[in-house]
């Protein structure tokens, strides 16, 4: 008798699915596009309320940020009550100071050298920008360059800063905006945050707290 047919195994194809195998990987494929999907919307609101890298799009901030550089913006600064201080390099927007005909402005970076209520003047007989009558050790300015070569003196108005970039000679900054609404001076609340760290190119990555260049 003949019972090759009978004995012989099924094929791999005939076989009964392993039960639960399937779902198992669709399972651990849900978890993954799951967690994608949080971690993405963690970096997302990160971006938008905590931190946010920005390029340096200029020499104006040099030595202190050199032209593409990748510095880290912290937007919690000036949460909670906290105000720009003096020496505080900031990032802003410059619709309605800088940039006063447009209602989007674009982004600068700058060191805050007078908060509301300050009296910012140039220059002292050594050459030296005054606050409220002291001379300001800006030991962060470019090498070579002069604190300002435009004399001004200026009122700080309440909730605005007084900014100015690091290398003077080659920075468009509120001396330039003189004529502009607001005098020069930048509102507070277009503050973006304040530039903490630079995190590109990695020879260059640091803390700016207290950098002076």
């Amino acid at each position: 008798m003949d019972t090759e047919g009978r004995h012989t195994p099924p094929t791999e194809r005939d076989r009964a699915p392993h039960p639960g195998r399937g779902r198992g990987r669709r399972s651990r494929s849900v978890r993954c596009t799951a967690l994608a999907a949080g971690a993405a919307g963690v970096l997302l609101l990160i971006h938008a309320f905590v931190l946010e890298p920005f390029r340096i799009p200029s020499d104006s901030m040099a030595n202190t940020l050199e032209t593409g550089d990748r510095a880290l913006v912290n937007k919690l600064a000036y949460r909670f009550g906290n105000l720009p201080a003096r020496g505080d390099v900031v990032v802003f927007d410059g619709a309605g100071s800088f940039d006063p005909a447009r209602s989007g402005g674009s982004d600068y970076v700058k060191r805050v050298v007078g908060v509301g209520g300050d009296r910012v003047t140039c220059c002292d007989e050594r050459g030296r920008i005054e606050v409220n009558g002291e001379p300001v050790d800006e030991a962060y300015l470019h090498p070579g360059d002069r604190p300002s070569a435009v004399p001004f003196d200026v009122e700080v108005p309440e909730g605005r800063l007084w900014v100015m970039g690091d290398h003077r000679s080659r920075s468009s900054d509120s001396r330039d905006h003189l004529g502009s609404p607001g005098g020069g001076t930048v509102p507070v609340d277009r503050v973006v945050g304040r530039a903490d760290w630079i995190v590109w190119p990695v020879e260059r990555i640091g803390s700016l707290r207290g950098r002076h260049g």
